[in-house]
């Protein structure tokens, strides 16, 4: 008699995709169109980089995030598919070149993100300089945000990097205190809290985002907030987390729509000034409204 392996099949449904998770596939006229676009200018996506759910949803609507400094991290973040190693040296001319694209593009409003480059002094910033500046020379009326990584303490990088004139810094904390070690195992939660601070005192419009179903608590989301709050913080989003591969964190948990609207509901009783909440919100989703935000 054969002896079969028993199979949890409550393990079987934490991790299948509930019914309100559904991703569109990408296509249409003006996605192609991107998809050129990105090609042509040689440009690295996060959207691509990140396998992005709602990559079909942006890129048929014409935008796309831009990521700058290549597309090899420097951290080992365990939730985030862009790929970990040793970065080779960055492109001089990037910035010019995606200033180029987004003017091309016709974007009205351009979100640029990076990877992290702990090897370098500087952390990028300088490239990050010149890149909002040299978008906002060719398309003085678009309107930026930057979702710019953790500078681990280089505040004089920080400064560089925000000081181009964009409208929106994003910087996300990804999780509740908790979780860092096991989720972000090279950053800090508190040295995030003091990144926004600092960008907030700073003059600039604030934004971070954070992931749910990995094994946080609701009170650990609450506590997230009232830190973020307290340090600053203006926006919010916050997204259900998806595993990209089998050598990714395990999604822990499904968070149920309903779920998101409260926490949405409770953010803005909490003091963030606008809070985007959904399963499928990322960092980048809906971006355009967050520009118009009071501070």
């Amino acid at each position: 008699m054969i002896e079969l392996p028993v199979i949890d099949k409550s393990e079987q449904k934490r991790n299948r995709k509930p019914d309100w998770l559904r991703v569109k596939l990408p296509v249409g006229k003006e996605y192609a169109r991107v998809r050129k676009l990105v090609d042509e200018h040689k440009l690295h996506t996060i959207c691509e980089s990140g396998n992005c759910p709602n990559m079909g949803e942006c890129w048929g609507a014409g935008t796309a995030t831009f990521m700058i400094l290549g597309n090899v991290c420097t951290r080992s973040c365990t939730f985030c598919a862009v790929a970990t190693g040793r970065p080779p040296e960055y492109d001089e001319d990037e910035p010019k070149r995606v200033a180029e694209a987004i003017k091309t593009m016709g974007v009205k409003h351009a979100v640029i993100t990076s990877v992290n480059r702990d090897e370098l002094k500087d952390r990028g910033a300088e490239i990050w300089y010149q890149t909002v500046v040299q978008t906002k020379k060719l398309s003085p009326s678009t309107t930026i945000e930057t979702l710019i990584p953790d500078v681990k303490g280089n505040w004089d990088a920080l400064y560089r990097m925000i000081e181009g004139g964009q409208e929106v810094v994003s910087h996300n904390v990804e999780t509740v205190e908790r979780l860092y070690r096991r989720v972000r195992p090279q950053a800090k939660y508190n040295r995030s809290l003091e990144q926004i601070k600092l960008t907030k005192e700073a003059g600039k419009r604030t934004k971070s985002g954070i992931m749910l179903g990995v094994g946080e608590t609701e009170d650990e989301v609450y506590k997230a907030m009232d830190d973020l709050v307290a340090h600053g913080l203006d926006i919010l989003t916050l997204g259900q987390y998806l595993q990209p591969t089998k050598m990714h964190l395990e999604v822990a948990s499904w968070i149920h729509p309903d779920q998101f609207e409260a926490y949405k509901e409770e953010g803005l009783r909490r003091g963030l000034k606008y809070v985007e909440s959904g399963p499928l919100v990322r960092s980048s989703y809906h971006a355009e409204r967050h520009v118009d935000v009071a501070i």
